[in-house]
């Protein structure tokens, strides 16, 4: 993977000495740490942000610290736009909230958190390598993957269309407990086209988009994953006009046929829209549609199953969005950010936190999936079981243009390349003529 920025000899001496230097734990006297300033996600699910404000407030009592936190909410992306603010100035607070590929944009102005990672994965285990991809370079961490605000798109059905319409029992093949993995051997993208011809005939297409916004990108993302289908590899090589691609936009020429006939211009509501409305048999997203659907459609949202993506001719794979906290390299209290940072990601921490949420926020640390919150959300009781990702599931973690080199990865994501290329197979064009329009758009991005 290419680093994101340069580094000396020196520098990286000095990286390393300053984050091995750095105690997690301190002997303090009262008021010695001083104050922090803290800027989290303005979480959706109500009551989450009082639990959070609550963990924040008892660790701020016992070290003698005084915590302001901003509650910041992503409508309008603001969330994005005051880190980003942050960054170029050099100013604001102590740590930030951080999704996906901030953390490697923002390397440059973050202090290497090696020292919590390291005691954090001591205690529980390792972090995926998703995890590592977006958030460590230079042989260094610079945020901690944080557990509020890290969510995936996995499968979201509606448990009668996929049983009457494509003879699809979901309930069978992930049940709300440990299950046979023979079960849903046969759930994979074949078994996908079948149902997803299935479901449009009879007026309930899966609400499945290619558009330029987020959840496109992740919901075709992890086809590409699951066929082995790199447009960029890891060495940074435009590999789009390869076999694997190939065989991949094949199946999809297929499969597009029985998209919405909207989907290109899909936002990240759609989908929830379609499912929410009733006229949807299949979305992949997180449990908020189930949520809404829950105030404003019950009979929907008692009919609605999450369960694990189909598997491919590669794996089983599932799109992950990812949270960080990053300690800024100019904030006044590191020390203290660093703390409340591993404070907040102990399991004790974070299980009550997923309770707050109804189980929509994922840990990043597999070890802590068995939270007895995903067997209890209703209704109907279980639904959200098999959200995270479970060892008989046989799956792992995607995030849309991995394992390409951060800094073109980025640029495929923003600029929604995976569903655009699946767009120009959708309006009628030609694998070839898609692939020569993609081979454009990744030599721009990779020069």
């Amino acid at each position: 993977m290419k680093s994101s920025r340069p580094v000396t000899r020196r520098r990286a001496l000095t990286l390393a000495a300053t984050a091995a230097a750095l105690p997690l734990v301190h002997i303090r006297t009262a008021g010695a740490a001083g104050k922090l300033n803290i800027g989290v996600w303005d979480h959706w699910v109500p009551g989450a942000n009082d639990v959070m404000q609550k963990q924040i407030n008892v660790w701020a009592e016992k070290n003698k610290v005084d915590v302001s936190v901003d509650f910041i909410t992503s409508s309008g992306k603001k969330i994005l736009i005051t880190a980003a603010a942050e960054s170029q100035a050099g100013n604001g607070h102590d740590f930030m909230q951080m999704y996906n590929w901030d953390v490697g944009n923002y390397a440059g102005k973050l202090e290497p958190v090696d020292d919590v990672v390291n005691e954090l994965s001591g205690q529980y285990g390792s972090y995926g390598a998703i995890s590592e991809y977006l958030a460590k370079s230079e042989g260094h961490w610079w945020a901690v993957p944080s557990s509020t605000g890290t969510l995936n798109l996995t499968t979201c059905a509606r448990i009668s269309m996929m049983k009457n319409l494509a003879g699809i029992d979901v309930l069978k093949m992930y049940p709300a407990g440990p299950a046979d993995p023979k079960l849903s051997a046969d759930w994979n993208y074949d078994t996908f086209l079948h149902a997803a011809e299935a479901c449009h005939k009879a007026g309930f297409p899966f609400g499945l988009g290619l558009g330029s916004t987020d959840d496109s990108t992740n919901n075709t993302g992890v086809l590409y994953a699951a066929f082995g289908a790199e447009l960029v590899n890891a060495k940074g090589e435009i590999t789009v006009d390869s076999p694997a691609v190939r065989t991949m936009l094949e199946y999809c020429q297929k499969l597009v046929k029985f998209f919405p006939a909207d989907c290109v211009s899909y936002d990240d509501a759609s989908n929830n829209r379609a499912l929410i409305s009733g006229k949807s048999a299949l979305i992949m997203n997180p449990p908020s549609a189930w949520a809404v659907a829950k105030r404003d459609a019950p009979d929907v949202a008692a009919d609605t199953w999450h369960f694990p993506c189909p598997v491919g001719p590669k794996g089983r794979y599932i799109p992950y969005n990812y949270s960080f906290y990053g300690t800024w390299n100019f904030g006044k209290n590191k020390t203290a950010a660093k703390e409340l940072i591993h404070h907040l990601q102990l399991r004790e921490q974070v299980e009550v936190r997923c309770i707050a949420s109804e189980g929509y926020d994922i840990p990043p640390l597999t070890s802590m999936s068995d939270f007895k919150v995903w067997e209890e959300v209703a209704p109907p009781k279980g639904t959200v079981y098999n959200y995270p990702i479970r060892p008989w599931h046989n799956a792992l973690p995607s995030i849309t243009a991995y394992p390409a080199p951060r800094d073109i990865a980025v640029q495929m994501y923003t600029r929604a390349t995976h569903p655009t290329l699946l767009a120009k197979l959708f309006s009628g064009q030609s694998i070839d003529d898609a692939i020569s329009w993609a081979k454009n758009e990744l030599e721009g991005f990779v020069r």
